[in-house]
């Protein structure tokens, strides 16, 4: 398609509107016309990401992006941008006028005095949301010298660095989860973050103080007219998808028009439809009136590829197929640049003894000799075929799919929780109490920065910025909690008794470590032969997470110590590629495997997986479940026990008394939040010395917790499958009218839905339902008190596209894989565990299209569980799955890492320093628990600072005074001085001075030096334990040194604080 619409913009001076039957078609042509001419510049016009009359209001993204398309085509006249690509649901969507458009916009240069108060009068009408951090569309933060906002139609956030003078100094783009900067800019032109776009302030306000309705109807009251999107365009060719103008082209559109008056109707019953005389959407008969004014044509997609390429492993097919196309007169073309397809085309022209020519663009490829091979790095998703010009092309998602960039949350998603103002914390001294404001205070004549504490019986605690590395966020369930009273002895009690509690569990630990490290395990070290064939049979390439997660588990496997590793990753991140490696291994080394699934579907599923990669290499695969026949599961049994079953794949029929293995190696637990202590207990037994990898979105709060502390190794899985998008996620209650709309949408797009509840009994009244409101749909039942083979039946079917809607219990949570599912409706949500819901919503939106998952609860809801459903709505991004095993672990405590009561001590301490003093614990050997509140203390007459006009939002100043002060090395301070100039700007005197005296901190920590004074005539270090010798051996040569009662005195005549800074910067190796 996209090569056609290329021909017709060179053929044709006119401007040209492509309409797509859907918003994920429309998006894949855009992409594709900019990878084969960049130049090309096609506009995207997407349509609203939610449903008409819909409970969820658009995001500020939808409309951002909507009225910028609308702008940038109006602006543009056709002078260098003639291509707007558009979907039908776009089209019947009204908009405002022409000139309400045309004034959303606003300017920025490089250079350009930087006007505040017109920015922010734009912003403000604009429809954009004031944060303290801003990460997402719509978002913007104010402040002197920085200002950052991210324009809702764009693709990233942007800083404004503003010179003393006012003027713009530069225009920063910056990664939205790193806070980094990825790119500059000299200008930029942005949008509003909404299609409500208001003349003044005090209307906006007025607008935001009214009560609360559907945006259809907003839009209706604020304009007089709202008008098509086809009449307020210049004129210009339509180019329609063939099968909208097809003979059952009509019915298309008429069915979505029906789908979208049925949806008013609903919303009507409800009382919240918009009134009769005015509707944002367009009639039939509007639309036939709308196209009468224009020009239409229907294009055809280019020809697809063969139903299957070869796959990639197999050159002499794929040989034998180039042979007969270049017999034929075809010119192919290979495109892509990934370093796994670059060494796959080398073995393929050598294979065929034939080169193959790189070529720049898609022209060159076209004007090439019949029979040419050629590849070009052009970033196509899929490849075709074109019978005009008998060019065929294959991407390297063709061959080998592909991967987006991996999200740089890795390294951050096991970091310590940020504090928030309102927050339940606990100070190392004091206990339990809630943050409630940052002041700025005076210290001893000197101005710093501190956070004022509530606690019992309103009492307050003023804590200074050079203590806020002793406080904690409380993190455990907050409900029910009695603050801590000050100044009594209640608090050291606890402290004291939970200290305890941690060193015998840091005791217990160590001690099993210790036997752990002198078990005997088999080195898996598979033929290297063998591994490598069975390596190449991998028909994607390795993201990189996979890559040092497979070599991380190899490294184990081969070790002859029991491995213990955690792989955590998201859905369809690429789990099973590294079980089926790990079983490779002990496979080829001569052991046996044992894969565990929670459900007899994955278990099928994981099977049939595994017998198609092991096809043909000798290794027998087996699968025990209940769904196996007797005789089948004796023969297995007996395979298992004389060593004949290489690989089994197995449900927790695995722990029958009779299952005996002849030389197990490896236990893999797949979704192991599924499964009991107990039963994982057990299934560790099933070999001496047998090594372990467990596999989860969401680990329990237990092996996370392990995790956490080191006990147990862990690989993150961070870089999403190629081209997914993250599942919108929406908490409402239940209503007629938003589930038949859903549902029905679904179906026209070509996808299926699932309706999932949590319990069986609720199945009919549910069905029922259903009945009542989609009729026409064709729906599914599957729930676990059905025979077995039923259950699969259903599933498996449903998952080859019989049926719209499957009405199920959670038995689907795990392993169903159906790539048409894009709707997912979870009945009475708040029954559900947070992995769960988690897991649920990562049954939908795993092909192309949206995936919108809607969790359905009461309005009067308990607020705590408000709160635990929220989780979710906040975590919708790719790869999620730890930060909500995160907050889990918050909400649910850590568990008993020996057994599975819940840690009492947790509650009274929190998690987060719960989890710091059983890391020192641990880390410690024999030091005490208590030992991690020495924290150095530096009195030198200087106190450092992030003034409020440099960092003005005061939980974000909190955060980062914690993360400095709690910083371990100085490579982490120098990291972080980094992101606070980049997102911030030159840091002034106060802020370096903090930077200084961080990393002194954790210089003087490092060689066990608890407290640093100095004075007008000499410097005192006191120890808290013997210093190292060269720490002494520094200290005497830089002058006479005295020791007095256990501090070390060091003669410095100076009454300048920073002076004493310096010398002991140059004594703890800090200078230079």
């Amino acid at each position: 398609m996209a090569l056609h619409l290329l021909r017709a913009l060179k053929a044709d001076t006119q401007r040209l509107v492509y309409v797509a039957r859907s918003e994920a078609e429309a998006l894949g042509v855009a992409e594709a016309l900019c990878a084969l001419k960049p130049e090309a510049e096609p506009i995207l016009l997407p349509p609203w990401d939610c449903l008409p009359y819909d409970r969820v209001e658009p995001s500020r993204q939808a409309m951002g992006r909507r009225m910028d398309a609308l702008r940038v085509w109006l602006e543009d006249g056709g002078r260098n941008r003639r291509l707007l690509v558009t979907s039908l649901d776009a089209l019947l969507q009204r908009v405002a006028p022409k000139q309400v458009i045309l004034a959303a916009r606003y300017s920025l240069a490089v250079g350009d005095a930087f006007e505040r108060d017109s920015f922010t009068d734009f912003v403000e009408r604009m429809g954009y949301l004031a944060d303290g951090v801003v990460d997402e569309p719509g978002e913007v933060a104010l402040r002197d010298e920085v200002v950052e906002i991210f324009p809702a139609g764009g693709r990233l956030p942007m800083r404004i660095m503003l010179a003393e003078d006012g003027t713009i100094e530069a225009l920063r783009f910056y990664d939205p989860l790193s806070q980094r900067t990825v790119e500059t800019r000299e200008e930029m032109v942005f949008g509003p973050a909404s299609e409500l776009v208001f003349e003044t302030r005090e209307e906006a306000e007025a607008a935001r103080a009214a009560p609360a309705c559907d945006m259809e109807r907003r839009l209706l009251r604020r304009y007089e007219t709202l008008v098509p999107v086809l009449d307020i365009l210049p004129p210009a060719r339509l180019l329609f998808a063939e099968s909208l103008l097809a003979e059952d082209g009509e019915g298309r559109v008429e069915s979505q028009i029906a789908l979208i008056e049925d949806a008013r109707n609903a919303a009507r019953d409800l009382g919240a439809a918009p009134p009769a005389q005015g509707s944002l959407y367009l009639s039939q008969a509007d639309w036939k009136e709308t196209l009468r004014a224009h020009e239409t044509e229907a294009l055809a997609p280019a020809s697809a590829h063969p139903a299957q390429w070869p796959t990639a492993s197999d050159l002499g097919a794929w040989a034998d197929l180039v042979a007969q196309r270049r017999k034929a007169g075809a010119r192919l073309l290979w495109t892509g640049a990934h370093p796994r397809f670059s060494a796959w085309l080398k073995r393929l022209a050598r294979r065929l003894d034939t080169p193959i020519d790189t070529v720049a663009d898609l022209e060159a490829a076209e004007a090439a000799p019949k029979g040419a091979l050629m590849t070009a790095a052009l970033p196509l998703a899929d490849g075709f075929s074109d019978a005009e010009t008998s060019l065929e092309i294959v991407t390297a998602q063709d061959l080998f799919g592909a991967a987006l960039q991996t999200s740089e949350t890795g390294d951050a998603a096991l970091q310590p929780q940020e504090l928030g103002l309102g927050d339940l914390v606990v100070h190392q001294d004091h206990g339990l109490g809630r943050l409630q404001t940052l002041e700025t205070i005076e210290v001893d004549g000197l101005r710093t920065d501190a956070a004022r504490l509530d606690y019992h019986g309103g009492a307050s605690l003023l804590v200074p910025m050079r203590d806020f590395g002793r406080l904690w966020r409380y993190g455990a369930a907050s409900e029910a909690v009695t603050l801590d009273r000050l100044h009594t002895e209640a608090w050291a009690k606890k402290r004291a008794e939970v200290s305890r509690e941690i060193d015998l569990s840091a005791r217990r630990i160590a001690k099993l470590t210790k036997i752990r490290a002198g078990i005997e395990a088999p080195r898996l070290v598979p033929d290297k032969r063998a591994f490598h064939r069975f390596v190449l049979r991998f028909p994607y390439p390795e993201t990189r997470d996979q890559t040092a997660a497979i070599a991380a588990l190899l490294a184990d496997l081969g070790s002859g110590r029991p491995m213990n590793r955690l792989i955590c990753g998201d859905v369809g991140f690429g789990k099973t590629e590294i079980a089926l490696r790990a079983a490779a291994a002990a496979a080829f080394s001569g052991h046996q495997a044992i894969v565990v699934a929670p459900t007899t579907v994955l278990a099928r599923q994981h099977a049939l997986t595994f017998e198609r990669r092991f096809a043909g290499t000798g290794k027998r695969v087996a699968l025990l479940s209940r769904l196996v026949k007797p005789a089948e599961i004796k023969r297995i049994k007996a395979g298992l026990a004389d060593g004949s079953v290489d690989i089994v794949v197995a449900t927790s029929a695995i722990l029958a008394k009779d299952v005996h293995f002849a030389r197990a190696g490896l236990l893999v637990i797949d979704e192991e939040h599924r499964f009991g202590a107990r039963d994982k207990a057990a299934m560790r037994k099933l070999g001496l010395g047998l090594h372990v990898l467990v596999m989860s979105a969401t680990p329990i709060p237990r092996t996370l917790q392990e995790a956490l502390v080191g006990l147990q190794e862990v690989s993150l899985l961070t870089t999403p499958p190629a081209r997914r998008r993250p599942v919108r996620t929406f908490l409402c209650p239940f209503d007629r009218a938003t589930m038949a709309t859903a549902l029905r949408r679904e179906k026209r797009r070509g996808g299926q839905s699932f309706l999932v509840v949590p319990e069986i009994e609720e199945i009919d009244a549910v069905k029922e339902i259903l009945a009542g409101i989609v009729p026409d749909l064709s729906v599914v039942v599957a729930h676990g008190r059905m025979p077995p083979a039923a259950v699969d039946e259903a599933v498996v079917g449903f998952a080859e596209g019989r049926g719209d809607v499957l009405l199920s219990t959670n038995l689907i949570e795990s392993g169903l894989d159906v790539p048409g599912a894009n709707t997912i409706f979870i009945w009475r949500a708040d029954r559900f565990g947070l992995a769960q819901l988690h897991q649920l919503r990562g049954r939908v939106g795993r092909g192309r299209a949206q995936g919108i998952a809607y969790l359905l609860a009461s309005d009067d809801m308990a607020e705590e569980t408000r709160e635990r459903l929220s989780v979710l709505t906040a975590h919708d991004r790719l790869g999620d799955g730890l930060a909500i095993s995160r907050r889990d672990l918050d909400l649910r405590g850590t568990g008993d890492l020996f057994g599975e009561e819940q840690a009492g001590h947790v509650k009274v301490i929190g998690t987060g320093l719960y989890q710091d003093m059983l890391a020192a614990a641990l880390a410690g050997g024999k030091a005490k628990a208590a030992d991690l509140f020495a924290t150095p203390e530096i009195r030198l007459g200087l106190e450092g600072l992030l003034p409020e006009d440099y960092v003005p939002d005061a939980a974000v100043r909190l955060n980062l005074y914690a993360r400095l002060l709690k910083a371990a090395r100085i490579e982490e301070i120098d990291t972080l001085e980094a992101e606070i100039e980049d997102r911030f700007g030159e840091p002034p005197d106060e802020a370096r001075l903090l930077l200084r005296l961080s990393r002194l901190s954790v210089a003087a920590r490092r060689v066990g030096l608890s407290t640093i004074e100095g004075g007008p005539l000499a410097l005192a270090l006191t120890p808290s334990r013997k210093p190292p010798a060269t720490l002494v051996k520094r200290l005497k040569a830089a002058g006479p040194l005295k020791q007095k009662d256990a501090r070390l005195i060091l003669p410095l005549e100076t009454r300048d604080g920073l002076d004493r800074l310096a010398r002991l910067e140059d004594l703890l190796g800090l200078s230079g």
